[in-house]
């Protein structure tokens, strides 16, 4: 059971809407978890846009209000329980998903629902 997930944080580290935390996922990509609304959630961390991170300082995914997850890049908006763009150049698309669960008042990555090889899509130049 141990082997199943990897600890990313104590469950108190993230507060709803503040920073979040960075990580790597197994396949070398980088990964984010915050709370939203209570519930956390996990994504690897690029913009379906441009495939650059999200943060524009590490672990700020936030816009000010902390109501949605901002890309430092070019001001995509997206909903954080959801993932989706409302706003901005990737309206639509979706950040990719992780299975992030909380367990004994610990955030974990489940290992055997990550993703194995993420390939980000070629940036684009816009």
């Amino acid at each position: 059971m141990a082997d199943d997930h990897r600890l990313i944080c104590a469950s108190a580290e993230l507060a709803d809407g503040g920073s979040g935390k960075r990580f790597e996922l197994p396949s070398g990509s980088p990964g984010f978890a915050v709370r939203h609304r209570g519930a956390v959630r996990g994504y690897v961390n690029r913009c379906p846009h441009a495939s650059t991170e999200l943060d524009w300082q590490p672990g700020e995914f936030f816009e000010e209000s902390g109501l949605y997850l901002i890309c430092s890049t070019h001001g995509a908006i997206f909903e954080p329980g959801s993932g989706l763009c409302i706003a901005g150049p990737c309206r639509g698309e979706s950040l990719e998903a992780l299975a992030i669960r909380e367990r004994g008042g610990q955030v974990v990555l489940l290992l055997d629902e990550a993703p194995a090889n993420h390939n980000p899509k070629p940036r684009r130049d816009d």
